[in-house]
């Protein structure tokens, strides 16, 4: 089983318009709304491709209520853990062709007795779990230490961890004695963690910045590249993984979905093109549906098949 850990799930609201308008009224009659926050776009992906999982993290409130009620409607299997908290709401306003603007509420602030229910939460999960993916932000309330705290209890189920995070808590993951298999950052966060600009351009560099003492003991680093794949580095072996043209409907979730791929194929202990090759299909596959976090299976073949795996 693969556990899939969303601390701040939301509900997740899609606006479609042809323009936003500044300082107006905007309206539209295409509104979607799906329980979301980015592990459960990765729970939605892999349950949609017949793999075993389990979601969880807090949930509060009405909102948290039908978050769930969603999820059994979808078959997805969850176990979060209560708060008195209200579940927050995220906007996407997808507009200009192709363009995309998002209001992420915060969400719940959370005291220190939150904190240590869920990791025990998290221990009776773990004992059930094959592998495990953190994604996104966290409430208010949890220190930037909590995922590396997580990542120690997995450990001590020899239970692997792909964590998807940005900023202090990717920071302190780094930095901890106990790392995750997996990060996933894009070139903005890599930016961020070598404090300096790195083109996802030049492969050649990006290759050498790989290899920076900051990511020793992380077995796997896929580096978005957008329209282009990603770069990956796994142990000591490099990988382009290529991607052919495609129609974006929707790019809200394609990382999310990118992860549940890579899950899915590490979980199944695949070959390193297999993995890749499968991360890239439903990071494509979600991009070309209006619904976030949302593949078509009938799909996934004729895409697998156009993706390219080139040692670097």
């Amino acid at each position: 089983m693969i556990l899939t850990v969303t601390l701040n799930p939301s509900i997740d609201v899609s606006y479609p318009l042809e323009h936003l308008a500044i300082d107006t009224i905007n309206r539209t009659t295409d509104v979607r709304k799906t329980a979301g926050g980015k592990g459960l776009n990765v729970s939605r992906v892999i349950h949609q491709l017949n793999h075993d999982i389990t979601a969880t993290g807090f949930i509060g409130g009405y909102f948290g209520q039908w978050l769930q009620h969603q999820l059994d409607i979808e078959g997805i299997k969850h176990d979060f853990m209560t708060i008195d908290a209200e579940t927050r709401s995220s906007i996407a306003i997808l507009h200009d062709s192709g363009n995309q603007t998002e209001i992420l509420e915060a969400g719940p602030m959370l005291s220190q007795d939150d904190a240590n229910r869920f990791l025990t939460h998290f221990d009776t999960l773990l004992a059930y779990a094959d592998l495990v993916t953190i994604s996104g932000s966290m409430p208010q309330g949890l220190p930037p230490t909590y995922y590396t705290s997580m990542i120690a209890h997995a450990e001590k189920q020899s239970v692997q961890v792909l964590l998807d995070t940005s900023g202090a808590t990717l920071k302190n993951a780094l930095g901890a004695p106990l790392k995750p298999l997996l990060i996933k950052p894009n070139d903005e966060e890599l930016s961020d963690l070598l404090k300096r600009q790195i083109n996802k351009k030049d492969y050649a560099a990006l290759k050498q910045n790989l290899q920076e003492p900051i990511f020793n003991g992380v077995s796997w680093i896929v580096v978005s590249l957008g329209a282009d794949g990603a770069f990956v580095k796994h142990n000591s072996k490099f990988y382009h993984a290529g991607i052919p043209k495609i129609n974006v409907v929707n790019p809200v979730g394609s990382g999310d979905a990118t992860l549940a791929g890579l899950a899915m194929g590490i979980h199944d202990q695949n070959s390193d093109e297999i993995i890749l090759k499968t991360a890239m299909t439903t990071g494509m596959l979600n991009t070309m549906q209006a619904q976030t976090g949302f593949v078509d299976p009938s799909q996934f073949q004729k895409y697998f098949d156009l993706v390219t795996i080139d040692p670097y």
